[in-house]
């Protein structure tokens, strides 16, 4: 930039400008169990993100001594007021959704009683001191496959996954997991994320009538930065 203010950390990378705006923490709690006999969970936002665009959210499970699985997530509310976030476990025979989660935006919003606030030339608020930063910490996409099985409804699921050590930090980003993939019918292929404790590993289940076994995927994670 040419003029106004950027932050420098000790590595010297660039951690605030004036131009650009970072990954801001807009809400963060707990999501838990709310219905459909405890495999859905409706989480409403302390504050709704008020921007166009759809917010990202990032979910971390707490850690069981089982597989806690996550499917169907769906944002709630509409362009300029992101109220929360819908998430299902994928069966009965995983744990129920019960977790962390915080929802961030490319753009800051006007929260902090007191501190410092960063405006763009164009009067977007991009930093507010009441707003965390979220970092991105790592991605990959190089699942191996695992295996198949057939579900209730004779729909064929693939296993895909990875080994993980599931630091308590990171969170990954929920919104890629609620799209369904192509198939080769019109239903496409459902899309769950797989938490696999005890086997300390990473799952990504695929669930289509067709049964594609292609998957590149990327996993996201990120932490919030105070």
């Amino acid at each position: 930039m040419s003029f106004g203010l950027s932050v420098k950390n000790n590595s010297d990378t660039v951690v605030l400008d004036s131009e650009y705006a970072r990954l801001c923490v807009i809400a963060s709690g707990r999501y838990y169990p709310t219905e459909e006999h405890g495999l859905g969970s409706t989480t409403w936002f302390a504050r709704a993100v008020t921007t166009v665009e759809p917010p990202l959210v990032f979910v971390r499970p707490d850690t069981v001594g089982a597989i806690a699985s996550l499917c169907y997530m769906r944002l709630l509310g509409e362009p300029g007021h992101w109220s929360g976030f819908y998430v299902r476990a994928m069966s009965i025979h995983t744990a129920q959704p019960n977790g962390r989660y915080f929802v961030a935006a490319f753009a800051a919003q006007p929260v902090a009683r007191f501190g410092m606030r960063l405006y763009a030339g164009n009067g977007q608020l991009l930093f507010d001191s009441g707003t965390p930063c979220a970092v991105f910490t790592r991605s990959f996409q190089n699942w191996a496959y695992s295996h198949s099985d057939r579900s209730e409804t004779g729909a064929y699921r693939n296993y895909y996954t990875i080994p993980f050590h599931f630091p308590e930090n990171e969170y990954l980003l929920i919104n890629s997991f609620g799209m369904n993939l192509l198939s080769g019918d019109n239903v496409g292929r459902i899309l769950s994320s797989g938490w696999d404790f005890p086997a300390r590993r990473m799952l990504a289940i695929t669930e289509s009538f067709s049964n594609p076994y292609d998957f590149h995927l990327p996993a996201v994670f990120a932490r919030m930065h105070h």
